[in-house]
């Protein structure tokens, strides 16, 4: 479905020319116009604003894996259950796909990726993966923080 270029513009005008999922700047022509909740769900929803979000290439490909292999896009196909999903509203959900988990997508682009590669070369030395290392330097500033 083409959707138009006006309520790609209203969106940007909006929510600024970032990906609602990455929350990076993003050129215009690379994002895309998705449904909140999948059209297989839901079915086509008036063509207002609140009903679509601006996705990069690759949070779209990721959502739609995600989405394809839920239980309420295969069989219970339940509105209210997209309305509370990390795909459908990553700034406020309760779950993921129906799963019980919390998910943070990082990026590091431009003078960021030097820090990006300090940290892997750290996670390497510790063998460890990098998502590993990352929650356990947030874990403990938390822990360090809550002590004062």
């Amino acid at each position: 479905m083409g959707l138009s270029k006006q309520l790609k513009d209203e969106l940007i005008k909006r929510y600024g020319c970032k990906c609602f999922i990455y929350l990076e700047k993003v050129d215009k022509r690379e994002l895309q116009i998705d449904h909140r909740v999948p059209f297989e769900v839901d079915g086509e929803p008036e063509l207002e604003s609140e009903s679509f979000m601006l996705l990069c290439g690759s949070a779209n490909q990721a959502k739609s894996w995600s989405c394809e292999r839920c239980e309420n896009w295969k069989r219970i196909r339940d509105k209210s259950i997209c309305l509370s999903c990390y795909w459908a509203y990553p700034e406020n959900y309760t779950h993921v796909a129906m799963q019980e988990v919390r998910k943070i997508d990082l990026m590091w682009q431009g003078e960021n990726i030097e820090i990006y590669e300090k940290l892997k070369q750290q996670a390497i030395r510790l063998n460890k993966e990098i998502p590993e290392f990352i929650k356990e330097i947030i874990e403990q500033d938390i822990r360090q923080n809550s002590d004062r």
